[in-house]
């Protein structure tokens, strides 16, 4: 697929729940609402759209969330989709995950196909655990970690950067990644819903600068399908990758889509714009009609966000929250 800017489009990232068992602050509120179920799409329907995906030229795709891990029999679908990575058909299926259950699924992942994963970990304090995902559940995601490392899955953490955050505990995440041969990528606070647009964005710029006060920090060619930057830290031998959707944007290479759990394209995360699927995706023949939708709705794809670089005051929010679009 390409756009009408001439994009690749190669990455799609499915989201197959808008719940969590976790309620981080830049996310989603303590009191979130969620679909009811009888709105989600089933597994089998969420296999079809990853099938027709691929069949599109999709090469990867990312299973996200809410949490992913807390979908009722989820294994089912990697294995559907796992399946298209043996047969070459796509390159790569991922997962992003909080890794509260990461310690009773790690083994299952692997054997229905993924081998990469993603956990989202902000801190390394189980007091600022807490006071970011509203829940005492650090201990969790460390077993889950041992569980992973077991089971052979490859591992990058993923920290969403806040105002605040001290000097000593971000270095001490680069120095434990290293030391566990995890990746760690640090993202900038993005504006959606109501969560996101009380956050307080950190521009990536200064945090590597200051970084690179105490650590080597040498720039990488290294890409994985997705829009971080990476750098060698020498120090560690460890690779940190940025990724900064508002004070330097990647949108000129863009090569992903979401679609969210009610099946619903979305073609840019900062644009309100979606295309249902669901009507295409229920007819008698599901993969032609929705490759026809698919390729009709690509060249709509903007040009670049509607995000204001750390600007609060001038940005046009989502009024989604992210969980609800799919992370």
């Amino acid at each position: 697929m390409i756009d009408g800017l001439g994009r690749h489009i190669t990455y799609l990232r499915l989201s197959v729940t808008d719940r969590c068992d976790l309620r981080c602050t830049y996310c989603m509120s303590e009191n979130a609402t969620f679909l009811p179920r009888k709105d989600i799409l089933s597994l089998e329907e969420m296999a079809v759209i990853g099938h027709t995906f691929a069949a599109l030229g999709v090469r990867k795709i990312r299973l996200t969330g809410g949490e992913p891990l807390i979908r009722h029999n989820i294994t089912s679908l990697v294995r559907s989709l796992g399946a298209l990575v043996g047969s070459g058909e796509l390159d790569e299926l991922t997962m992003t995950t909080n890794g509260t259950l990461l310690a009773r699924h790690a083994d299952e992942l692997v054997h229905a196909g993924i081998r990469r994963i993603n956990v989202s970990l902000d801190t390394l304090d189980p007091d600022a655990f807490a006071a970011i995902t509203r829940r005492y559940r650090l201990g969790e995601v460390m077993n889950g970690l041992s569980a992973a490392d077991a089971a052979g899955l490859r591992i990058k953490i993923n920290r969403v950067m806040q105002a605040g955050v001290s000097e000593d505990d971000l270095d001490r995440m680069i120095e434990w990644c290293g030391r566990r041969g995890y990746d760690l990528t640090l993202i900038e606070t993005m504006p959606l819903g109501d969560a996101g647009s009380g956050s307080n964005p950190v521009s990536l710029s200064s945090v590597r600068a200051d970084l690179a006060t105490r650590w080597q920090l040498s720039p990488m060619s290294d890409r994985t399908g997705g829009p971080a930057r990476y750098f060698h830290v020498a120090e560690t031998g460890g690779r940190l990758g940025l990724i900064t959707p508002l004070s330097r944007h990647f949108c000129d290479d863009c090569n992903r889509v979401r679609v969210n759990c009610r099946g619903e394209l979305r073609l840019c995360l900062g644009s309100g714009a979606s295309v249902d699927l669901r009507p295409a995706l229920r007819q008698s023949a599901p993969q032609k009609a929705m490759m026809d939708l698919i390729r009709s709705s690509i060249g709509s794809k903007p040009a670049a966000h509607a995000f204001s670089a750390l600007s609060p005051q001038t940005a046009t929010w989502s009024h989604l929250p992210m969980h609800a679009i799919g992370g």
